[in-house]
């Protein structure tokens, strides 16, 4: 008999479950940190705005750190407090107030899904070879999917320490290893420039939105850390380097194999398809953790329904709905993550770190304001600062990412300041 697995929904995680040490914590972002999709962004930088391979590298550097550190610096709350992220953002937006933003995250994390499933199809398609002809991609579609789904049903902790610790994480760092050292032997690295600063800083917008995308979900995970400091440093250290690396073996595929998809550049390589392999392995967590965090986001609205069942209707329709989804347009898919993402963070993090000193009641999580539209005034303010940017007044050239969430930050603590 199938026996549900313990859940912790909206409410705060009781201090014996909060077992995750510095090195799960490692594991679990560094896991997230890594993927297919991470080089198909990386190459990109290339591909999409022709930066050279000493730009798109530094970029890659200097957006992996930037990012990573407003990651873990998102997930504080849930570390202190042991609430998921939606929660997290209860004693600012209101009750209610976080309900839009949980629907968009549900939606955005089903669209995260559909395209780990596609990929995830794609790169075991080049390996076996089209054995079932066109349905070949559907069938391992099916079984990633279904993999990723049970995943998210058993949830973190199980993932964590019986997955990634025991087997996936091993996997996918001796592929990269590998994969780097292949393209390493085939690539000269020279200091070059094309002098683009518009390209350049749409680059680093590219590398930021990555590790950016995650705060919607850092909170899912991280609030079951031992500590703050060990999720904050765990997470900011381990993102980094993953999502550089990644971004940078993207960048340099890109440029090797120009007119190539990444999973057939890297099944050219010598032993490329057995780092295909590896790197699915690891792959599922990504889409896991899309799942099981869109689960969570719903009980954000309806508390009382079960998390393993969201967690399956969830993993099943994304499944379904990559039948018939082409993986295009995925640079703007990123865009528009932090479009909507970006400025509730800097409402946050001005609401949190300097408002309230970084002190917050665990009641006010759950008996707080209904809807706070000064809040949601100031959230508006910046994702029209970062659709003007990104879409409209493109020759500012200044980047879109840390001007809009410098807006919501700066425009929520004028009006609370007004308010005083």
């Amino acid at each position: 008999m199938f026996r549900a697995p313990p859940e912790w929904g909206v409410e705060p995680v009781p201090a014996e479950k909060k077992i995750l040490r510095s090195w799960d914590i490692i594991v679990l972002w560094s896991s997230l940190g890594v993927g297919l999709l991470v080089m198909q962004a990386g190459a990109l930088l290339v591909q999409w705005l022709g930066l050279s391979l000493f730009e798109a590298t530094l970029i890659s550097i200097i957006g992996s750190i930037i990012g990573s550190l407003i990651l873990a610096l998102a997930g504080v709350i849930g570390s202190k407090y042991g609430v998921p992220t939606m929660v997290s953002f209860r004693p600012i937006l209101g009750v209610r107030g976080t309900y839009l933003f949980s629907l968009l995250n549900v939606i955005q994390l089903i669209g995260w899904t559909i395209f780990e499933v596609i990929i995830m199809g794609e790169a075991a398609t080049s390996i076996s070879g089209e054995f079932l002809g066109s349905y070949t991609r559907i069938f391992w579609s099916t079984i990633f999917g279904l993999w990723c789904t049970l995943l998210a049903v058993y949830g973190p902790l199980a993932v964590v320490r019986q997955w990634l610790e025991k087997f996936a994480i091993w996997l996918v760092y001796i592929s990269s290893i590998w994969i780097t050292f292949n393209l390493a032997q085939n690539i000269t690295f020279t200091v070059e420039s094309t002098l683009n600063n518009s390209s350049i800083l749409l680059g680093l917008d590219l590398v930021i939105a990555m590790p950016i995308s995650w705060m919607p979900l850092i909170s899912d995970y991280n609030r079951f850390a031992r500590s703050v400091r060990e999720g904050v440093l765990g997470t900011f250290i381990s993102y980094t380097i993953a999502n550089a690396w990644f971004y940078i073996m993207g960048v340099m595929l890109a440029t090797i194999y120009p007119s190539e998809s990444i999973v057939f550049s890297i099944a050219i390589l010598m032993l490329g398809q057995v780092a295909i392999l590896g790197i699915l392995v690891d792959e599922t967590d990504n889409a896991f953790a899309d799942i099981y965090s869109a689960a969570v986001s719903i009980q954000n609205i309806f508390p009382k329904t079960r998390q393993w069942k969201l967690s399956a209707i969830i993993g099943i329709l994304s499944l379904f709905l990559s039948y018939v989804i082409p993986i295009a347009q995925y640079e703007n898919f990123l865009f528009l993550i932090g479009a909507i993402f970006i400025p509730l963070f800097g409402i946050l993090f001005a609401d949190y770190f300097v408002i309230r000193k970084g002190k917050y009641e665990i009641s006010e999580f759950y008996d707080g304001k209904v809807i706070d539209f000064k809040a949601i005034f100031s959230w508006l303010t910046g994702f029209i600062t970062y659709y003007l940017l990104t879409y409209i007044f493109t020759e500012l050239s200044i980047g879109a990412t840390i001007p809009t969430l410098l807006t919501s930050f700066i425009v929520y603590l004028l009006i609370k300041k007004v308010k005083a």
